[in-house]
Order: C-alpha cells, then sequence, then structure tokens
C-alpha cells in the first residue's frame, strides 16, 4: 500500500506543472508504442515461422502464436490504435482546408467580388470533387453508414459495402465534404469508416487462424467498431458505446460489451494524445472543454425552462427529419428532374453547396448567422460560460476573438441566434441529402446549442439579477442551456438517450445531468411519436431490409395473431416430385427457400432447402457433363449402326445425307431424353436439406414474432399446427406496409403475400427458360452460377 501512495502522490507531483505533464504524456506515449510493436513483432515472428519450416518445434510455437495473435485484445488494439490515427489525420487535413479558405477570404478584403468569388468557389469545388470521386471509386461511400450497419448487424450482406476502395472513397470523399465549411457531419461516417477497418482487419487477421473467418465473429468486431467510431469521433468512449448499442442494434449482446468499451477507450485515448503531441492541448481534456459553475449550477425554478427545451426539441427533430425525407422524396418524384440530375451528378452537389455558401457569406446575409464561423467555432462560443447580453443590449457584453462573428451593429443577439437556428436548420437538411460521405449529428447538434442558447439568454433578459436562493444570488448560467439544448435536438433526431452521455464527455461537465436527462427524455417521447429517427428514415427512403419498430402505445399488436397475417399460399416441393415440379417452381417462383414437405395429402414439414441447392439438383439432371455422355452414346450407337449397315458403293454417295440425319435424329433424341429426365423423381440424397427450419405456431401474437424476428435475424419463418405446414411470415411484408410509423397496419386475413421472397435476377430466370427449351435446339447447356441476388440473400 505505501508503494502505491507513493506512485500516487508521484503522479500528483508531475501533474502539477507542464513540464511533469509532459513527462507524463510521454510516458503514456512509450507505452502505447511498446504495446505496439510487440504485437507488430509477433505478427512478423509468425510469418517467419510460417516461411521457414514445419518441424514439431516450429509447429508448437506456431500454434502458440496464433493462439495469441487471435485474441480479442490484439485486434481491438489494432482497431483502435488504427482509428484514432485516421481520426486525427482527417481533423489534421479538415483544419488545413478551413484555414486555406478563410486565408483565401482574408487576403481579398480590399475586392468584395473577389471574396465573394473566393468564398463560394472554393466549397464548390471540394464538393464536387468529393461525389465524383465518391461515384467513380465506390457510390456505396455516400450518405452517413449507420442505417446500413443496422441492416448489416442484423444479418443482411450488402455487397461491396465493407471493401477498401469503400474505405478510401469514404475518408477522402468525407475529408473534402467537411473541408468544405458545409453544415455536414463526422460521426455517422466514422462509425462506417470502423466498421471497414473491422472487417478489412479481420480479412488481415485470418491469415493466422480461421476464427476471423467466422460470421458471428465478424458481427461481434462489427459491433466493437460502431463504438470506436463514435468514441474517437468525439473522444467520448463511453457515449460511444451506448450511442452505437442504441443506433445499430435492437438486441444487444452483453458479451460484446467488454469489446465496445476497450476499443473504444483506446481510440479515445490515442486520438486525445496525439492531440497533445501536436501542441493542440496541454494535456488530456474534454473536446469542449466548460467552465461553469459547479457550487450552484442551476436553480429548480429554471426546470421548467430546461423541459421546454426537450418538449421543443422533440418537435424540432421531427421536423428536422421530416424536411429531409420530403427533400430526397421530391427531387426522386420529379422525374424529369431525377433524369437530368442523374446524367449530371455533380449539378446537384454544386448548386446546393452555391446556395448555402452565397447565404453565409459573412460580408452578406452570413452576418446576421455567425457565417464566418466554423461548426467547432460556433459550439465553442455556443457553450461560452459568460452571458453575451443583459436585457438584449449587445453592447454590454465585450465580444472577444469569435464571439465577435456574433455582434451585429444593427441586430442583437436574439436576432442572430433566431436567424441562426432558422437557417442553419433548412441548409443542414438539404445539406444531408448530397450524394458525398457526411452525416446530420453534428449539425443538429450545433443548432441544439444553440437554440438552447437562445433559451438562456432570454433567461438571462428576464432575470438580469439572477435567481435568488437564500438571500445569494446567482446570474443564469446560458452556456448550460446550450449544452441542454444540443443534447436534447441531436436526440430528438436521432432516438437517442446517450447523446446526455456524450455531451458530459464532450465538454467535461456533469453539473447540469439532470436538466440534460430531464430534456433528452422528453425529447425522445416527443419525437418518437411523431417521426422515425434520422436512420430509420433513410433506411426506409433506401428500402434497406430492416424490420421497423413496432409503434409503441398501441395495443393492437398483442391482439394480432400470426395467422392474420400469414401467407397461406406456400410454394413446396414434395419429398416425391419429379425434376419437371422442381424446374416449374424455379420458373415460376422467386423465393430464397423453399419447404419440403412429405407429400400434398400430409403437408408434414421436412424441412427447406435453399434455391441455389435446387438449382444443383436441376443442373447435374440436366446438365452438360450428363448430356455429353448421352450424346457420346448415341453417336457410339449411330456409329454402330453405319458400320454394319453401309457399303464401300454407297458410303461416299450418301455421307452427306447421313451428315443431315444424324443431326435431325441427335436434336430429336436429345428432346426425348429431356422429357425422360423431367419425369424422373428427384433424388434428395446429395442434397443440403435443413431438417429443422424456424417454425411458428398460428396463436403466436405479432409482438413476439416481431421479437423473434429482431432477435434471430429471420428472413421468413413457417407456420405450422400440429407438424402440417399451413403457411409462411416472411420480413420484406413487414417492410413492405405490415407495420408503421403509427402503429399496426394488418392487411386482411389470406391476403397475397406471393412477392414476399428475395427475388432473382432476370439472368437466372433466362437460364431456366433456356433450359426448358434446349430441345429447340442443340447448344449444350452451362451450369447455372448463383445470382447477385442469390448471393445477396445467403
Amino acid at each position: 500500500m505505501l508503494e502505491i501512495h507513493q506512485f500516487y502522490m508521484l503522479l500528483l507531483l508531475l501533474n502539477g506543472n507542464g513540464i511533469g505533464r509532459r513527462r507524463m504524456m510521454m510516458m503514456m506515449m512509450v507505452v502505447v508504442v511498446v504495446v505496439v510493436v510487440m504485437i507488430m513483432i509477433i505478427i512478423i515472428i509468425i510469418i517467419i515461422i510460417i516461411i521457414i519450416n514445419n518441424d514439431v518445434c516450429t509447429l508448437h510455437c506456431q500454434k502458440f502464436l496464433i493462439s495469441r495473435v487471435g485474441e480479442d485484445w490484439i485486434f481491438l488494439i489494432l482497431l483502435g490504435l488504427v482509428m484514432a490515427l485516421v481520426s486525427w489525420v482527417m481533423d489534421f487535413c479538415i483544419a488545413l482546408c478551413l484555414q486555406a479558405q478563410k486565408w483565401m477570404y482574408g487576403g481579398l478584403d480590399s475586392n468584395l467580388v473577389l471574396q465573394y468569388l473566393a468564398w463560394v468557389t472554393y466549397p464548390v469545388v471540394l464538393i464536387s470533387f468529393s461525389a465524383g470521386f465518391t461515384h467513380i471509386v465506390a457510390p456505396q461511400a455516400a450518405g452517413s453508414g449507420i442505417p446500413e450497419m443496422k441492416t448489416i448487424l442484423r444479418g443482411v450482406v450488402l455487397k461491396e459495402y465493407l471493401t477498401l476502395k469503400t474505405f478510401v472513397a469514404k475518408v477522402i470523399g468525407l475529408t473534402c465534404a467537411l473541408g468544405s465549411g458545409m453544415p455536414l457531419g463526422k460521426e455517422g461516417p466514422f462509425v462506417h469508416i470502423a466498421s471497414l477497418c473491422a472487417a478489412l482487419l479481420s480479412k488481415f487477421m485470418s491469415l493466422f487462424g480461421g476464427i476471423y473467418e467466422n460470421e458471428s465473429r465478424n458481427i461481434e468486431m462489427l459491433a466493437a467498431a460502431c463504438a470506436v467510431g463514435v468514441g474517437c469521433c468525439f473522444a467520448a468512449p463511453i457515449g460511444g458505446v451506448l450511442f452505437s448499442i442504441e443506433v445499430t442494434s435492437t438486441f444487444f449482446a452483453v458479451r460484446n460489451y467488454w469489446r465496445g468499451f476497450f476499443a473504444a477507450t483506446f481510440s479515445a485515448f490515442i486520438f486525445r494524445v496525439l492531440a497533445v503531441w501536436n501542441r493542440d492541448e496541454e494535456t488530456i481534456t474534454a473536446l469542449f472543454k466548460t467552465r461553469f459553475r459547479l457550487d450552484f449550477p442551476f436553480d429548480l425554478q429554471e426546470l421548467p425552462a430546461f423541459a421546454v427545451i426537450g418538449i421543443a426539441s422533440g418537435f424540432g427533430g421531427a421536423l428536422f427529419v421530416y424536411l429531409n425525407r420530403l427533400i430526397v422524396q421530391f427531387i426522386r418524384k420529379q422525374k424529369a428532374i431525377n433524369k437530368f440530375l442523374m446524367k449530371k451528378r455533380l449539378l446537384y452537389p454544386a448548386l446546393v453547396t452555391l446556395l448555402i455558401s452565397t447565404l453565409t457569406f459573412p460580408p452578406g446575409f452570413g452576418q446576421f448567422m455567425a457565417g464566418q464561423l466554423t461548426q467547432k467555432e460556433s459550439l465553442v462560443t455556443l457553450l461560452d460560460n459568460r452571458t453575451w447580453a443583459k436585457q438584449g443590449i449587445a453592447e454590454e457584453f465585450e465580444y472577444i476573438g469569435h464571439a465577435a462573428a456574433w455582434k451585429h451593429p444593427q441586430a442583437n443577439v436574439f436576432v442572430t441566434l433566431v436567424v441562426f437556428i432558422v437557417m442553419k436548420f433548412w441548409m443542414s437538411a438539404l445539406a444531408t441529402t448530397i450524394p458525398v460521405p457526411c452525416g446530420a449529428f453534428m449539425p443538429v447538434f450545433v443548432i441544439g446549442a444553440a437554440f438552447g442558447r437562445l433559451v438562456g439568454e432570454s433567461m438571462a433578459a428576464w432575470f438580469p439579477e439572477g435567481i435568488h436562493s437564500d438571500g445569494v444570488v446567482y446570474s443564469i448560467v446560458p452556456g448550460g442551456y446550450a449544452v441542454v439544448g444540443a443534447a436534447a435536438l441531436s436526440g430528438a433526431v436521432t432516438h437517442t438517450v446517450s447523446t446526455a452521455v456524450i455531451v458530459f464527455e464532450l465538454t467535461g461537465q456533469i453539473s447540469h445531468i439532470l436538466p440534460i436527462m430531464i430534456a433528452v427524455i422528453l425529447a425522445n417521447a416527443v419525437a418518437q411519436s411523431l417521426q422515425p429517427s434520422i436512420y430509420d428514415s433513410i433506411i426506409r427512403i433506401k428500402k434497406l431490409p430492416y424490420l421497423p419498430e413496432l409503434g409503441w402505445g398501441h395495443h393492437e399488436k398483442y391482439n394480432i395473431r400470426v395467422e392474420d397475417i400469414m401467407v397461406r399460399d406456400v410454394r413446396y416441393i414434395t419429398l416425391n416430385c419429379t425434376y419437371r415440379d422442381l424446374h416449374d417452381v424455379l420458373l415460376t417462383e422467386r423465393l430464397k427457400t423453399l419447404a419440403l414437405v412429405e407429400s400434398t395429402e400430409s403437408m408434414i414439414l421436412l424441412g427447406s432447402i435453399e434455391r441455389a441447392q435446387l438449382q444443383t439438383l436441376l443442373s447435374q439432371q440436366l446438365g452438360r457433363p450428363r448430356r455429353l455422355e448421352y450424346l457420346r452414346q448415341q453417336a457410339q450407337n449411330e456409329r454402330k449402326h453405319m458400320s454394319v449397315a453401309s457399303t464401300p458403293s454407297s458410303e461416299e454417295g450418301n455421307h452427306k445425307v447421313n451428315q443431315e440425319v444424324r443431326f435431325q435424329v441427335s436434336g430429336w433424341a436429345i428432346a426425348e431424353w429431356e422429357e425422360q429426365q423431367l419425369d424422373e423423381q428427384v433424388n434428395f440424397n446429395n442434397c443440403k436439406i435443413d431438417p429443422a427450419p424456424f417454425q411458428l405456431v398460428e396463436r403466436t401474437s405479432l409482438h413476439k414474432t416481431h421479437t423473434i424476428f429482431s432477435l434471430l435475424g429471420l428472413d421468413h419463418a413457417y407456420v405450422t399446427s400440429i407438424g402440417r405446414l399451413i403457411g409462411v411470415v416472411s420480413l420484406r411484408e413487414a417492410i413492405e406496409g405490415s407495420v408503421t410509423v403509427k402503429g399496426v397496419k394488418v392487411r386482411p386475413p389470406l391476403a397475397s403475400f406471393r412477392d414476399s421472397g428475395t427475388s432473382s435476377s432476370d439472368a437466372e430466370v433466362t437460364e431456366l427458360h433456356k433450359l426448358w427449351n434446349r430441345h429447340t435446339n442443340l447448344t449444350l447447356p452451362r451450369d447455372p452460377q448463383p445470382s447477385d441476388s442469390d448471393e445477396k440473400s445467403q
């Protein structure tokens, strides 16, 4: 105990001066470097051992080291380190881009026209480059990334979404988009970037062991990566873990909890250490450090004002989501505009950027909304603990530094804040529709801080002498209201409560924990009753295969049964079916899997078979090898027959006639052979059959069905009664309208759900038509390849 106490006192002494801080930072950097170097040495040793030889001793060492490299903590350290470096480098590049714009703007102060051209041209060029680069390299990199990650973590495979070229497009495109100064966010895309790093690291680590090739293992690593994305973006590991759970997971496995915290904490630590190493900070502190009063942060009489902020933020968050979706749907519904913009892909982002940058031009309309400030600078000033104006008189406050941008000679601070909130609100909703890597969290966070600041300044104007408490006067702290507003509005837009924790870590203040929680909960209650979250809204716009949430506050979902919504006209195959029946089912139905029953009379469910397996059975029966074998036997039989029947005198004269007859006989024989093969009974011995597909009973409630589908990531489930197949329920039908935002919408019983399965591609159907009509020509069949649709559905 004495040694621990002495060590603790040493740390306190070292932390008491600047030299001590620098030494501590150097010590921490050395520890991190040592850990990383050890990991790299282990990996290099493994590679050398694999290359050298394969004797018994080497194999033992190889197995030992591979087992160590395959451990989670090594993977998570590498993930956190890479993401911290990526985040720091991106922030550095973004800061350079923003400084370049201000340098160009400030250097042309003698000519207003040139100033305007420089102010608007710079972001237009960056946004156009970001949009073009993203579209050429990886179009799937555009947008936030959280909606797609929600879909992937549910078990759906999105092709080309977690690849190296997507990572490159996301990082470069996001850097240019944020460097343009547009009201765009970093948090959502960083969740995608962290998931990309995790996927690429899993492929790299699979070289040393097959554990990372397991699908469930990859899902666990992706869940941790989502936490890392938020953690290293805001240096908020605790809020990052909670936020990632709320926005990406319907059900969260507790075993992944430590992984998320470990990786997010390490990543946030390295991210802030790099800032100290670059001399941006003196020591590790909060990203937006505030200095609110701690002895008496707020009075109980201020709680109604905080509640008003929460309720208003709930309506504002729902309006933001609705406006964002309205803009996207308006562009898509206008076919002429949509077609034109599809041809001129860079025109829409360029026009939107030109409009927003024109309105934020500082000498123009931007002087009423602090247009010259970046999002970070705006947030720093909004969280200031000083009161900007007393009773609305701006002259009584000395604006210093970035705060001077809020001062206007003719308008007071209330006018500039209102204009800022209104303009940034619709600008952010419009900017997030640009096809570049971008998020909406940070713009909404800043707007919420401005709204909270407006309420705080209003309270300071209404109570200029502060609120009396036991004879002691405590002035209003508008910065506290800004913190509450930022957490409330961002929570309303994303439907999360963890924004409160993110705010605590961002500001380093926990004094306003009670008003923040009250505001965030009220904002969520209002927003969730009006609109889906911004991520669920994007999921619906893109029609991603994700099961929507049941509307809360509606009791109908407990009374609805599976028998009310199931598909009764189920397509199936029997155990004694023929290949002709198999062909007809594949040709007419586009389901991913088909049910296998004992017979049409009994309807006893024996299992389910994947569509690819049925295609393989049909291909084996009528495919190229069997067809060649049949033609070879036919040719041998015909050769024997011709050798017996022909004479030397007639052979030369009848050669051409015999050749034509041979082709006609072969074509007729192939057609007859195909008919015989199609009439044969299917042999399921070499076919992979799932003997226990997921089943429900007809009296299962909709609420329980929804929970099971969400928990297990199911695509469909068969409905049975005493083992007899009577129906099927599918995910696609739920997405298409069984569940709506405001509650439950159920189609009448016996409704047609024939389109509930995963569609196959046109090429696959064409191949089946060719298989059916091969008797009309002599082309040899090719073995059918699985289509993209089938690969995606598996």
